[in-house]
């Protein structure tokens, strides 16, 4: 399975499935929907409430990928399970990262 993102021209979209709720924050590699997309599965344990889960998925991402929190942020899906994520930074190297999670 590939990895779930698109590369950009200074980082990349990541599509992520989010799990608001849960009993602990963590990543858990890749999934294919029915519709045939992939995306990472992810875990929070912050509400969905006023972008809570939202701010956590967001800095759960950047430790995992070693980015500061300011590179990662939500630009489709706020208030959907399937968001896609824009992270800043060199492409090639956020990929590998995430490509390691799966």
């Amino acid at each position: 399975m590939s990895a779930p993102l698109r590369i950009r021209e200074n980082g990349i979209d990541l599509f992520v499935r989010l799990t608001p709720k849960s009993s602990v924050d963590r990543l858990e590699g890749f999934e294919t929907s029915a519709d045939g997309r992939s995306h990472l599965k992810a875990r929070v344990r912050a509400v969905p409430e006023n972008g809570a889960a939202n701010h956590a998925l967001e800095k759960l991402v950047a430790k995992t990928l070693g980015v500061p929190a300011s590179a990662v942020s939500v630009v489709a899906g706020g208030t959907a399970r399937l968001k896609t994520l824009r992270i800043a930074g060199d492409p090639g190297a956020l990929a590998q990262r995430v490509e390691a999670l799966g």
